[in-house]
């Protein structure tokens, strides 16, 4: 936030509301502590008063129930400091997995709001391909089996294999399904969705989602 209101990225009051919430959540958090440490204190006392007063069963009584008192209040700072650490952390903004950023909608100095996307986030450790194989294609082919994908992009060859096979055509699960209604039945092969996973390769970092790669599966 310094270096935006150097470059009047940003008005003086985001810039003073920003240094105010700081400061207001770190005092909360030292004062959290010292109250909690007190409290600890005040639990130590409590017992070595509970074991000076062990002859008298009234002053026992009264010790046993101040240490009560005195251990719900330090239970009670104790969520104070992790509600404090947590609004701190709440700071700091976190993408779930490794990726690639894209489609940014945020720029610096914006102030994010909840349910807002900041960008997206392309995950390229786990990548697989979709091939469309002719229903005639899939008489000897399994799951497991060695595939090979040919990335155009960048003119080689990469190894796979069938990790699973389509529950149904692709035109079974298009918007409008095809119905042969009249009555005058054409015959047309179809295509089924087969999942390929890509096996572990260092250049797998240079292939992004959406590229065209021919599948061969061998069946023989």
């Amino acid at each position: 936030m310094q270096a935006l209101i150097a470059q009047d990225e940003i008005s003086h009051q985001q810039y003073d509301a920003s240094v105010a919430a700081e400061q207001s959540s770190r005092a909360t958090l030292d004062a959290a502590l010292a109250e909690a440490s007190a409290a600890e204190s005040q639990v130590a006392q409590a017992r070595s008063q509970l074991n000076a007063a062990e002859t008298a069963p009234e002053q026992i009584t009264i010790s046993r129930s101040r240490a009560g008192s005195a251990g719900a209040l330090v239970a009670q700072k104790e969520a104070a400091v992790k509600r404090a650490e947590l609004d701190l952390q709440y700071t700091t903004v976190k993408a779930p997995s490794r990726g690639i950023a894209g489609q940014r909608n945020v720029q610096v100095g914006q102030v994010g709001q909840a349910g807002v996307p900041f960008l997206a986030l392309v995950n390229v450790d786990d990548l697989w391909c979709t091939a469309n194989f002719k229903e005639t294609q899939l008489a000897n082919m399994r799951v497991g089996q060695k595939a090979q994908l040919h990335v155009d992009a960048l003119q080689r060859t990469f190894a796979g294999h069938v990790s699973s096979i389509g529950g149904a055509t692709g035109a079974r699960f298009s918007l409008l399904p095809p119905e042969n209604a009249t009555g005058n039945y054409v015959k047309v092969v179809q295509r089924v969705p087969v999942k390929i996973l890509f096996d572990k390769d260092p250049e797998l970092q240079r292939i992004r989602p959406g590229m065209s790669v021919v599948v061969t599966v061998p069946t023989k």
